[in-house]
């Protein structure tokens, strides 16, 4: 058994580690899709708040899995969750604050403690010492700051065995799939309008054992290209359907079976290529450590998250940036004041992330590139070795060349090249952004590309 748990803890790592990312979900054909996104690809930023009960420990959203915490033993933590200075509305602001543009709560995670009611299970906080639905207050809060509401839910939930062993304990499972269904219907029905519906743990990718198969040689890794194929189904296709039904212009990730709207990406590490093909998303934490609360967990560096927004943005992709809150309901004071410090750095320089996509030219060693109408954004990154910047020459004339909200540079454009001489790059720089405007919008999703040299 000592084996067999090692395994477990392996393969959940995997999964909630660089697994996550992966393409689970084809992408919606809907002909309504590309309307009801266009919002969320405008507003480029998001925060993301990881709050349950496993703020109470402090050791992370994966405290009761990590140290194999008996279910009713950790239950015991719902009569110590009362949140004293829960304050939704403090996190709107703090959200606008930060230049977000929506917020993503995770309404229940792995554990199955859920922020909401349901009324077919006790494991919730307005079952708790707190008797209140924190999710009621968190939604009409973001919708009054003007910013778009998006729920986390897990379908996975550690209590049920039949998670794990969906054939060996088929009632569990069947047990698990009411409760995601009828908690879906929950979240889309008692809350008016939703933006976003956050999926993690759902699909075929984690179920059956997280990866683990039992064979006649043993407990193997099943490969990532081979999803669960037993005869357990989550039915996402349904319950997805019925969430559209109640919620039209929802907007989904990839982490079910179901069509979804856009892709994710998780962890720094994860920010990878360009792809203005297909919506995507890095969602990252603001500390270093786990997205749950962690006492004195360490604040990522300024420069660290903007040019992780920067590099999301220049890449054509969204960022949800995420904290954890302490088991009072408060943003911890470190995270909150390096939220407001990137929301100074959009206030001035905002312009080269919203509202823009990404490119023409591709992430080279000088940084990367947005754009919007005329207007096209060089955010340098590194300081050009020759002080002089070349790159491929746009099919359309540079018109001007300067700092955002600073002096023109000095520019020349051949029929191959476009030079460029800004000024000295400190190294300690955030980002030097370079605003051309273009005699003609830029429409076209084709790209330059940039030599890596």
């Amino acid at each position: 058994m000592n084996r067999l748990r090692s395994l477990l803890l392996v393969a959940f790592a995997a999964l909630s580690a660089a697994s996550l990312h992966a393409q689970w979900a084809p992408l919606t054909h809907d002909p309504d899709a590309q309307q009801r996104i266009q919002w969320w690809k405008q507003a480029r930023f998001g925060m993301f708040l990881h709050w349950g009960v496993y703020s109470i420990p402090g050791r992370g959203e994966w405290v009761q899995f990590a140290e194999q915490i008996p279910v009713d033993q950790y239950a015991l933590l719902a009569t110590q969750f009362h949140p004293e200075h829960f304050d939704a509305n403090a996190w709107a602001e703090i959200a606008k604050a930060g230049g977000m543009k929506y917020m993503v709560l995770t309404a229940r995670h792995h554990d199955g403690f859920a922020l909401f009611d349901d009324p077919g299970s006790t494991f919730t906080a307005t079952k708790s010492a707190a008797h209140h639905d924190f999710v009621a207050d968190y939604v009409s809060a973001v919708r009054k700051a003007g910013l778009g509401v998006g729920l986390y839910y897990s379908p996975l939930d550690w209590r049920f065995p039949g998670f794990y062993f969906p054939g060996l304990y088929q009632t569990s499972a069947l047990e698990l799939k009411a409760q995601y269904a009828r908690q879906i219907d929950q979240l889309a029905s008692h809350y008016g309008k939703l933006d976003i519906l956050w999926f993690d743990g759902g699909g075929n990718e984690w179920l059956g054992f997280g990866g683990l198969q039992f064979t006649g040689s043993g407990w193997q890794q099943r490969p990532k290209s081979q999803p669960y194929a037993g005869s357990f189904d989550w039915e996402d296709t349904k319950t997805v359907g019925h969430l559209r039904q109640l919620q039209p212009s929802l907007i989904l990730n990839d982490r079910t079976n179901a069509p979804a709207d856009f892709r994710s990406r998780e962890g720094d590490g994860a920010l990878g290529d360009f792809d203005n093909t297909q919506p995507w998303e890095l969602c990252t934490t603001i500390t270093e450590g786990a997205w749950g609360y962690q006492p004195g967990a360490k604040v990522k560096p300024l420069a660290q998250l903007i040019r992780l927004l920067v590099g999301a943005a220049g890449r054509d992709g969204n960022m949800l940036l995420n904290v954890g809150p302490r088991p009072d309901g408060q943003i911890d004071p470190p995270q909150a004041d390096r939220l407001r410090e990137i929301g100074t750095w959009l206030a001035h320089n905002g312009e080269s992330i919203y509202a823009t996509r990404g490119g023409p030219w591709l992430p080279g060693p000088y940084g990367v590139s947005t754009h919007n109408g005329t207007a096209v954004y060089l955010h340098l990154l590194k300081a050009p070795e020759s002080g002089t910047l070349s790159l491929p020459a746009p099919p359309v004339k540079v018109l001007s060349a300067q700092l955002l909200n600073g002096p023109a540079i000095p520019f020349t454009q051949t029929a191959d090249t476009l030079s460029l001489t800004p000024p000295a790059i400190a190294p300690d720089n955030l980002d030097t952004i370079v605003k051309l405007t273009l005699a003609q919008p830029w429409t076209s999703n084709s790209v330059l590309p940039v030599p890596t040299k």
